[in-house]
């Protein structure tokens, strides 16, 4: 994890060991179905409005009553322009307090997944941060360092004991939980191991319970040995290329005065030039499900067919683009990957690089660790980069809005590192976000998505497939975000 501030980092890791701790106004059920959490119950009182009653007699580990004033508190946190949840805090609108249970969000617009927003938002201790001079996030690409960044304060079911980044985290059960634990787990060390060879001999030793990332050419062995077991699962999570498309000249490339990727030639050439069969087979060992769409569930497309169709391996019509480009002889330009963060990353980024050379493009792969690509590519210091996206919710529109769409204001296109601007996909994009007709709704999110994929924006590559790998003794519920609950786990 990256942080302990629930704000600071829209990771997927970081989020769910720091959802331990912190819980949100609607939580997730084993099978991602929306269901009370810190909220009892709500209700739709106009297209606009919503209200929700909170749950009466819930403390946070320090002790402070969890009430009306920290959602409002917890939702202006995390509109805040260092927040990396900003889009998803936005989406819900002007939260105000009705009494000290009860408060409504005043949208200016229809949101057709207002629960699934309400979802992503952890609730904090207001006078805890105002305690701790924390009332703003940690600003996590500029470096900053609050007291949040190394304590924690939540309702949930377990409290942080230490933090020891890049050694240890260590969390115990909170005995007086609102809740009901299905498991037995009373104590959690989470321990990063970054060598895959390490991680996975630890487990297989016992000096590990689980791993949440085993290597692919791992998994055969873990499955023959006894003691060890494994769980397989698709994840909703969709890997992609993006690509400087905004910049008259790239930052790192050979190419002077000018910018190949604001060529759509350049870009659908280095889509033709991926053997995703390859990929998929010697590098993901099998464990990934090639796509044609940023979707991370295709559920997201309506299981629309036409949207995973990629487009097809041909190298000579890779090489016929990038010449009638005007660059017969390619040119040489930096992928910058993170090398912990998905399965094999650093591996798909060196595939690709071999790959996309026989068409003349000379990728220097620079790969870093998490808590240094993630800062660097929040600053558009990249001409190149591997992306992965995805979570509990199946919906496009949060693909659509923080990714997909020109960056803009409230976190919209945050995450549109590629910075391009295309008028005709944010306004289908835009419409779709308001649209409370469902099948309005699936038409406008089908064309914007059209529009994205015959631009190449970004470059699909595959959905992930997580395996778990765990001692025998261990008990634990997959979910497809690949969100680990701890209070659903039992060691026998």
């Amino acid at each position: 994890m990256q942080t302990l501030d629930p704000y600071s980092q829209n990771e997927q890791l970081t989020n769910s060991i720091n959802g331990q701790v912190y819980e949100t106004l609607v939580g997730r059920d084993r099978q991602l179905n929306l269901v009370p959490s810190l909220a009892l119950d709500w209700q739709q009182v106009s297209p606009t409005l919503w209200q929700m009653h909170l749950r009466p007699g819930v403390k946070f580990h320090g002790g402070q009553p969890f009430t009306a004033d920290d959602v409002v508190f917890s939702v202006e946190r995390a509109k805040d322009p260092a927040s990396g949840i900003r889009v998803y805090a936005s989406a819900l609108g002007q939260v105000r307090k009705i009494d000290a249970l009860t408060v409504e969000f005043a949208l200016a617009q229809v949101n057709p997944i207002f629960l699934e927003h309400a979802a992503l938002v952890q609730m904090m201790s207001k006078s805890w941060c105002e305690e701790h001079d924390a009332v703003k996030p940690q600003d996590f690409k500029g470096k900053d360092v609050r007291y949040t960044t190394f304590n924690a304060n939540g309702t949930g079911p377990y409290m942080l004991v230490s933090r020891e980044p890049d050694v240890k985290t260590v969390f115990k059960r909170n005995p007086n939980w609102w809740g009901r634990f299905e498991g037995n787990v009373r104590d959690v060390i989470y321990t990063p191991i970054k060598n895959d060879a390490t991680r996975d001999a630890a487990l297989l030793s016992g000096e590990l319970d689980l791993v949440q990332d085993p290597a692919p050419q791992d998994l055969d062995r873990m499955r023959s040995t006894t003691g060890v077991k494994v769980l397989d699962g698709a994840e909703n999570r969709v890997l992609f290329i993006g690509m400087d498309q905004a910049r008259d000249e790239l930052l790192y490339s050979s190419v002077k005065g000018r910018n190949p990727f604001k060529d759509v030639r350049v870009r659908r050439a280095l889509y033709h030039a991926i053997d995703i069969e390859t990929l998929r087979t010697s590098i993901m060992r099998g464990q990934a499900i090639p796509t044609g769409v940023l979707s991370p569930s295709p559920l997201g497309v309506f299981n629309d067919p036409e949207f995973e169709r990629r487009l097809a391996f041909d190298l000579a019509k890779a090489r016929a683009l990038m010449a009638e480009a005007g660059y017969p002889d390619g040119f040489a330009v930096t992928l910058d990957c993170p090398n912990n963060r998905y399965i094999n990353d650093e591996k798909i980024c060196l595939a690709l690089a071999a790959m996309w050379a026989r068409i003349g493009v000379k990728v220097n792969v620079n790969a870093q660790p998490r808590a240094l690509f993630f800062p660097k590519a929040e600053k558009l210091d990249v001409s190149m980069y591997l992306l992965g996206w995805g979570g509990a919710i199946t919906d496009e529109e949060v693909t659509l809005t923080p990714v997909l769409r020109s960056r803009g204001a409230n976190g919209v296109g945050y995450f549109n590192w590629g910075d391009y601007k295309n008028p005709k996909l944010d306004e289908l994009a835009a419409a779709s976000s308001v649209e409370p007709d469902p099948g309005k709704r699936a038409a406008l999110i089908k064309a914007a998505l059209r529009e994205h994929g015959e631009q190449v924006h970004h470059i699909p590559l595959h959905r992930q497939v997580i395996p778990w790998a765990m001692r025998s003794n261990v008990e634990a519920v997959h979910r497809p975000d690949n969100w680990l609950e701890w209070r659903w786990i039992s060691v026998k």
